[in-house]
């Protein structure tokens, strides 16, 4: 299968197919990524992959997704993630294109990108400004059921935001909201649980979009027991509103 290298970026989240990016770049190694992302042509796309960094390798404080390099012993574009870059990373991730870079006064970045298809890491290089990775595109077969299982986990997806709201049916997201492609579903679902990462990058590695919706069913159920479990929950972010796809 031919592979592709593209620019690295790693983060403590999880992206998925279709979900928006929303990123502040304040390191100089992702600076010196959006700078280079900056020299392609608007014409063409902005493209950079996105990894999770497996738990216990950032040894570094952080903002929400990134390691602050100032505050790391060692310099450079692999700083915080050890001698072997690869073993910081899970192997599956999601190419993300970059809809809009903008560049601040200070040299910092605004980024909007969203996440367009998995990739297995093959590699990972250091020996640039940034981390840039050899990836493999993962193709995604719908496996079996697919159709009815994703109708199965809307449902599930439903009442399990129903709990989050406390029952407050205005907060909830209509019918008329939620796609009914069921590997758009399986994706929406994924990023719109409050799960943690370990969990969320299981859902993104399943082999087939049926095995992914038969876990997610597994979780909705469990996780809506567990809140009707508890005596009131505040209303949760998520149920304003759907997670945004492209």
């Amino acid at each position: 299968m031919t592979t592709v290298r593209l620019p690295l970026f790693p983060l403590n989240s999880v992206l998925f197919p279709g979900l928006v990016l929303p990123l502040n770049v304040f390191e100089e190694r992702y600076r010196a990524m959006m700078r280079e992302l900056l020299k392609t042509s608007e014409d063409e796309p902005r493209r950079f992959a996105v990894v999770a960094i497996r738990d216990g390798h950032e040894v570094a404080p952080s903002a929400p997704g990134l390691p602050d390099q100032t505050a790391l012993p060692e310099r450079g574009p692999s700083a915080g993630f050890g001698g072997d870059p690869l073993k910081a990373f899970h192997g599956t991730g999601c190419v993300a294109d970059a809809a809009t870079i903008r560049e601040r006064a200070d040299g910092t970045f605004e980024v909007l990108a969203t996440g367009t298809r998995r990739v297995r890491l093959v590699s990972v290089d250091a020996s640039g400004p940034f981390l840039t990775a050899e990836l493999e595109e993962l193709p995604e077969a719908p496996g079996d059921e697919a159709g009815a299982l994703a109708e199965g986990v809307l449902r599930a997806f439903r009442q399990y935001q129903k709990r989050l709201a406390g029952a407050r049916e205005r907060s909830l997201t209509t019918g008329a909201d939620l796609p009914d492609d069921p590997g758009v579903v399986s994706y929406l679902v994924a990023a719109a649980m409050m799960l943690d990462t370990p969990t969320k990058q299981r859902l993104l590695q399943a082999p087939d979009t049926a095995s992914r919706l038969r876990d997610e069913l597994r979780l909705l159920r469990t996780e809506t027991s567990i809140i009707r479990s508890l005596p009131s929950l505040p209303a949760s972010d998520l149920t304003r509103g759907p997670t945004s796809l492209n």
